[in-house]
């Protein structure tokens, strides 16, 4: 009975180590949010200029850093500055604001901001992946409020998440 209990224990060691050993080594080629990198082991994003009839200064630099930081927070890939198996490169073309609805008075009620970002994506390793087309979302505020300080770092932030999230969709994930 000693005997087969050691037997037994040393069984289960061995198969909670290969079942380990598997499960780690398996998640490197797997990625929880759903992107497949394919071969590509480097990644390069370019910085996102404004081009858009009217600029906001922070907004080209926030863009390009929060884009770069989804992509290493999602994906295993190194980034660098030329040379990436996936990369990408565009420009900010649309920054507009526009009232949204009115009062009984006849004046906005509601203001949003809306921010278009033009992309073109290249896989080295798959031609059919590439693309060109623009990424678009929006932000609305009230009307009594200024698109400054708080307002205005809510509205990229949400802003950006959405886009940044979007062109990974379109990408990566292939949604």
């Amino acid at each position: 009975m000693f005997i087969f209990e050691i037997f037994m224990k040393k069984i289960i060691y061995i198969f909670v180590f290969t079942f380990s050993t598997m499960l780690i080594t398996s998640c490197r080629f797997y990625s929880f949010t759903g992107g497949d990198t394919g071969k590509a082991k480097t990644l390069q994003i370019d910085f996102f200029r404004n081009n858009a009839p009217l600029i906001e200064p922070s907004l080209s630099q926030k863009f390009t850093q929060d884009f770069r930081d989804l992509f290493l927070r999602q994906t295993n890939l190194e980034l660098v500055s030329s040379n990436g198996d996936l990369r990408f490169e565009g420009e900010i073309t649309g920054y507009r604001i526009a009232p949204m609805s009115a009062t009984a008075q006849q004046t906005a009620a509601q203001n949003r901001l809306t921010i278009t970002i033009n992309v073109r994506y290249f896989n080295v390793f798959n031609d059919t992946d590439n693309f060109e087309k623009p990424f678009m979302f929006y932000y609305d505020y009230p009307a009594n409020s200024q698109l400054t300080g708080g307002t205005l770092e809510t509205a990229f932030t949400e802003i950006i998440e959405r886009i940044t999230q979007d062109i990974f969709n379109a990408s990566i994930a292939k949604w």
